[in-house]
């Protein structure tokens, strides 16, 4: 018999599994290696689907739980990267997000169990977890211990690189040392400049003299040879030449610098400066100019390239690099005289510049340098027809006849948008579907337009009338994920239901578990801020629905707007009240506040509101006489006040007053919307999410009042970092009412705001203000004059606006308001500076549209100044302008 039959088996380990486990799960992953490194592969290939239970159970148990998940998941990265067998596997896991939890990976306890993988691995698994953009710069060390164990190439991905910049300055040595001991550093250089983004280490640039001055260190290195000097100038070109913004190509500019090209180098690049002077960023762009300005002086660029730079530079925005070009082109003539006939018609493009000092400019070089070449006189004689009218004169005398444009016979047209139309608002719809459709779109979104939510609210209130159980059987299926209608869900919640789900819950005939928060707990919230009071009438809206559909639903709501902007026509509501009277149905007091608030303020209505014979009839009646006139608006400045290290200059304010119809009749919650408010100082608060749009829609009828409770929000994006709060001005411009004071006032200061979507919505108020013959000019100029003078509004983003209206063809419009504002600037009473360019669009406006009228106070006194200021030549232009259209009537 065998001897081996009869030998015993040797014991087998007890399964690790458990102890590995709680280590993980205790997050204990110093004593992860020791229990790791004796498993074989089938113990590793069990530990892991066990792994891969707790990982799953962890992440099906929510935030709740972060504190447990946090402290495993550092031992379930370890634990799964022994246990992972191929190098693919082994970086997913790794890498998971889940397992990440904003943590860096324990590298040592990592490199600890993977000690036993064959180099090849490692070096696979580095390069995967380097290709991982949401994590390489996070697991840069690792990466690179990787790859010294393995002996591979250092992989040149973006987070890679990312890493192994930052990483250098955290050596605490100069960077330059740092560089010159980093046996990566060749390699890495050069791919620095082919990033999708910049390296964000390289933008900490500091001092020259400073340790961590990345340039400063690169052109170190290169002077010492240890890196290729033609590889950083051509990766630094190729980087500009790229595009982006200037904080983006800012480091790449400031080492282009530092390396300080010879001149045979800067020659050699002659392509790539004019291509970066024509369409980089203004630095970028200037840097190229001045390298083209020495190669040009020394001989190096020829009248053709030159030509060829300057077609480009000549159509740049940036005045400062045109009028640099064309002092290098007066020079490049100075040297070689022979170059005009190719150069001279590149500076007649420059007639066509909106800034009529290059135009001055331009024209003046040509004169000096005027060869007796026919075909460069009639270049130049076509191109000064560009020339505003201020210079032609000077044209003509130069180029002859021919330089003065055709006379144009067509009358000036000032060009406005349409009229804010009065849309017809769509009823609600006539079948239970399509309202349930429409109710459902509404609740789920977070944007509901005026026009949805009026029809959505309309069709509850009406199907629940004809038949509240199919309404109620279509409803519930299309409702079926909301909280209020599952009772466990609902005990955890105690705040009323939000908006239109207050109506639907009455249908389904649900409500939250526990007791919610009375619609009068908001009114009695003292806030200087409009939004509240809003809220809670809106609020007392939805609840009479909800309660009458409970109790007895209403046929119809009599508050529906008959036009998007939330305006009622009279008439339709003597309709809707007459057929209540038919169906012997009672108002509802809240809905029937709402609906005199929208209702078009018609006297002709007011005998037809009479002859109905109801309370409510005389009620309207009354509304539509002098019961419901506006409140009366006032002005008053509020002090400028310090704040931190800034100061807020003085602005004005406006305050409504009372309105004793709607606090005598109206509901307990309108009550607010009639007090006399003092408008607040400070910033405006939305803290109910009542939108711009829904505001309007509340008091389509009282733009005024709406103007001065909403001045807070748009002077904050005037004096502030605000943001929005102009988005109610093209609401306003298209409402109902006076267009009074305070809507102007609301435009000026708009039209000052510190981002351009603000001041352009408040540009559309203006034409759209313009275009319904509501406009008053005069009013909103003083407005702007007393702007400027408080400092509220700042004149280059006046200019702003006020050229984005012009530039639309409202020449008339624009220079009517400048012409009123104007004076502030000219005669003291506000700050000076930008009036330059104020007086441009003005100039730009009159010599347009042929416009007569008297010269502004104080510009006789800015023309006589003297010397060559935008202000002066600008002062002097538009004289001249208002002059020459004066004598031309005349004639």
């Amino acid at each position: 018999m065998n001897a081996t039959a009869h030998q015993t088996p040797a014991p087998q380990p007890d399964a690790p599994a458990p102890e590995i486990l709680a280590a993980v799960r205790a997050g204990r992953v110093n004593a992860l290696p020791g229990l790791l490194k004796p498993l074989d592969r089938q113990q590793r290939r069990e530990l892991l689907a066990e792994l891969k239970t707790l990982r799953a159970d962890l992440r099906s148990q929510g935030w709740d739980n972060w504190r447990e998940r946090d402290l495993a998941s550092r031992g379930l990265v370890v634990a799964g990267a022994a246990c992972s067998t191929g190098a693919a596997a082994t970086a997913s896991w790794m890498a998971a997000r889940d397992l990440r939890r904003w943590q860096a990976l324990p590298t040592g306890v990592l490199l600890d169990v993977l000690s036993d993988r064959e180099p090849r691995l490692l070096g696979d698994l580095a390069h995967r977890l380097a290709a991982r953009a949401a994590t390489a710069e996070q697991d840069y060390r690792l990466i690179r211990e990787l790859v010294g164990l393995a002996g591979c190439a250092m992989p040149t991905t973006d987070g890679c690189l990312e890493g192994w910049a930052s990483s250098l300055p955290s050596q605490r040595i100069p960077l330059v040392d740092a560089l010159r001991k980093d046996p990566y550093t060749a390699q890495l250089v050069p791919c620095l400049f082919e990033t999708t983004e910049p390296i964000a280490a390289l933008n900490w640039l500091g001092e020259p003299t400073g340790p961590y001055h990345w340039p400063t260190a690169l052109s170190t290195l290169t002077e010492e040879g240890l890196l290729d000097r033609t590889a950083l100038l051509d990766g630094c070109t190729a980087r500009l030449l790229r595009g982006g913004t200037a904080p983006h190509l800012k480091p790449y500019l400031t080492i282009l610098q530092a390396l300080n090209p010879t001149a045979r180098e800067e020659r050699e690049r002659t392509a790539d400066w004019i291509a970066l002077a024509a369409d980089a960023p203004s630095a970028v762009a200037g840097h190229a100019q001045q390298v083209l300005a020495r190669l040009a002086a020394a001989g190096g660029l020829t009248p053709g390239l030159l030509a060829e730079m300057s077609s480009t530079v000549l159509f740049r925005p940036e005045k400062k690099l045109v009028r640099a070009q064309l002092v290098l082109l007066g020079r490049e003539l100075v040297r070689d005289p022979a170059a005009a006939r190719e150069l001279l018609p590149v500076i007649g493009e420059a007639f066509g510049h909106p800034d009529t000092d290059i135009q001055e400019r331009a024209l003046k070089l040509a004169a000096a340098h005027l060869v007796p070449d026919p075909e460069v006189h009639a270049e130049l004689a076509f191109q000064a027809h560009l020339l505003s009218p201020l210079h032609r004169s000077r044209a003509v005398e130069l180029l002859g006849p021919d330089a003065a444009p055709a006379a144009d016979t067509t009358p000036y047209r000032e060009i406005l948008p349409p009229p804010p139309a009065q849309v017809p608002l769509a009823p609600a719809p006539d079948s239970v579907e399509e309202t349930v459709e429409l109710v459902a779109a509404v609740i789920n979104s977070r944007s509901a337009s005026v026009e949805e939510y009026e029809r959505a609210l309309d069709g509850l209130v009406r199907h629940a009338h004809r038949d509240r159980a199919a309404l109620a059987a279509a409803l519930r299926p299309a409702l079926a994920g909301r909280w209020w209608l599952d009772p466990v869900q609902s005990r955890h919640y105690t705040s009323e239901l939000p908006g239109i789900e207050h109506v639907a819950a009455a249908v389904l005939d649900a409500r939250p578990g526990r007791s919610a928060r009375p619609s009068g707990a908001l009114a009695s919230w003292h806030s200087e801020c409009h939004h509240p009071a809003f809220h809670v009438a809106a609020h007392a809206r939805l609840a009479e629905a909800a309660r009458y559909v409970a109790d007895g639903p209403l046929p119809f709501l009599l508050a529906f707007p008959t036009h998007t902007s939330g305006s009622l026509d009279p008439r339709t509501l003597i309709e809707r009240l007459t057929a209540y009277a038919r169906l012997g149905a009672s108002p509802g007091p809240v809905d029937f506040a709402q609906a005199l608030l929208r209702t078009r303020r018609d006297p002709t209505a007011i005998p037809a509101a009479s002859a109905l014979g109801t309370p409510e009839g005389d009620r309207l009646a009354a509304w539509l006489g002098e019961d419901g006139l506006p409140a009366a608006v006032t002005r008053r400045n509020a002090p400028a006040r310090a704040r931190h290290f800034d100061v807020w200059p003085e602005h004005l304010t406006l305050d409504t007053g009372e309105r004793p119809t709607v606090l005598r009749g109206f509901p307990e919650p309108f009550r607010a919307l009639g007090q006399a408010r003092r408008t607040a100082t400070g910033r405006c608060w939305d803290g109910d999410g009542v939108g711009d749009a829904a505001l309007v829609a509340a008091l389509p009828e009282d733009r005024e009042t709406l103007a001065a409770w909403s001045l807070t929000a748009i002077t904050s994006c005037a004096l502030h970092d605000g943001r929005g709060g102009t988005a109610v001005l093209p609401l306003l411009a298209a409402a109902g009412g006076p267009a009074g004071p305070a809507l102007h006032l609301a435009v000026a200061t708009g039209l000052g705001a510190r981002h351009a979507e603000d001041r352009l919505r408040a540009v559309d108020a203006l034409l759209a203000l313009a275009a319904r013959g509501e406009l008053d000019a005069v009013r909103l100029g003083t407005d702007l004059g007393e702007q400027l003078a408080l400092g509220a509004v700042k004149p280059n983003r006046l200019a702003d606006s006020l050229r984005t209206a012009a530039a639309t063809g409202a020449c008339t419009t624009t220079w009517a308001v400048l012409a009123a504002a104007l004076p502030a600037l000219l005669t003291g009473t506000a700050e000076p500076r930008g009036t330059g360019e104020l007086l441009e669009i003005a100039a730009d406006c009159v010599e347009q549209s042929l416009v007569t009228s008297p010269h502004p106070d104080g510009l006789a006194a800015a023309a006589a100044r003297g010397g060559r200021s935008r202000l002066v030549t600008q002062a002097v232009r538009l004289g001249k302008a208002l002059d020459r259209n004066g004598e031309s009537v005349a004639a």
